[in-house]
């Protein structure tokens, strides 16, 4: 019998091999649940300052509001929910975070399917199974039995560090390969800014967020555009447009210089299969570049990047195999 999480990627696959039908570009990217509720706060935070002048929001108004916009776009009841304050101005900002960033949440992929019909009958999935599927509600039923039985011992609390620097590590890695799929990606860009560490804190994002607004642009173009103009000292170099960036030219530069690096991997290596495993493994060494062998974040990136590997190989083999097969005993000219 398929598992819940098989269905939900199978929608996912359905959305890679009909994007046409969701999207004007093959490289639009799923907005998961992290990113989902990543992208909610950062819209409740850009209303906020619009309104407010201040750019923070609280936990609390977040995960209301998460728990409201949830019910909302799936269609379920929320009748006994008190709409949160500038629910329609928040939502407006979310849905053109979105497409600013060139993303689609797991909702909208799910309903442009249902409404299609894309999915088969026995993978249909339920609108309430999606919101504990966001919600996590799904998760922690299957973990229930184990978490609550299990005592607190040191062995658990390695495994707690090693699962933590395991969620690090893929995030950073996949957040490069979002990237380097699809630069409007603000989100990726902001997971991995400053990882390794190139002195791009919070300040420094804020500031590539701020000009990136006042150009209508991606934070990742800005970003690079700021880097160009530097490196070539053209007439836009002196624009006080700049002048919050200057204070992080150094790292902007590696953070630019590394994205480059991997553009080039995928311009000159035409075998998907050398190509993924050359980025992957330049990405790996960035990663723990200045690490000790036995740092934890190092054995994880080790492990996210093979993992990687093998399913991008897998995936290619599978294509080839499917393409084989369809051509066999067919004539080119045909």
């Amino acid at each position: 019998m398929i598992t819940f999480q098989q269905e939900i990627l199978n929608l996912v696959k359905c959305f890679r091999r009909q994007w046409h039908l969701f999207s004007n570009s093959e490289r639009t990217t799923v907005c998961g649940a992290d990113c989902m509720l990543m992208a909610l706060q950062l819209s409740m935070a850009e209303v906020n300052k619009q309104l407010h002048g201040d750019f923070t929001v609280s936990l609390s108004d977040v995960l209301e509001t998460w728990n409201y916009l949830l019910h909302e776009k799936l269609g379920l009841s929320y009748e006994n929910m008190k709409e949160t304050e500038n629910y329609a101005d928040v939502k407006k900002a979310y849905d053109a975070f979105l497409a600013r960033s060139n993303m689609l949440d797991l909702i909208d992929i799910y309903q442009k399917c249902c409404s299609l019909g894309l999915l088969p009958e026995d993978e249909s999935i339920a609108p309430v199974q999606l919101l504990e599927f966001i919600s996590g509600i799904t998760n922690v039923q299957e973990n229930t039995g184990s978490v609550l039985s299990t005592p607190s011992t040191h062995v658990n609390r390695q495994g707690q560090e090693h699962m933590k620097a395991s969620m690090l590590a893929k995030k950073s890695v996949c957040s490069y390969l979002s990237l380097l799929v699809n630069s409007k990606d603000d989100l990726a860009l902001a997971h991995v800014l400053n990882v390794p560490d190139r002195g791009l804190d919070r300040e420094a994002f804020t500031d590539l967020k701020h000009v990136s607004q006042k150009r209508k642009m991606s934070i990742f173009l800005m970003a690079t555009s700021f880097i160009r103009t530097i490196e070539l000292g053209g007439r836009d170099c002196a624009s006080s447009l700049y002048d919050p960036l200057r204070a992080h030219v150094k790292g902007l530069s590696n953070f630019i210089n590394f994205s480059d690096k991997l553009q080039e991997i995928v311009g000159e290596t035409l075998n998907p299969r050398i190509a993924g495993g050359r980025i992957l493994s330049t990405v790996k060494m960035h990663l723990i570049k200045g690490r000790s062998n036995g740092d934890p974040f190092c054995q994880a990136v080790e492990e996210v990047v093979q993992d990687l590997d093998l399913k991008i190989k897998n995936i290619i083999d599978s294509q080839q195999e499917i393409l084989t097969a369809s051509t066999t005993g067919v004539s080119p000219t045909r």
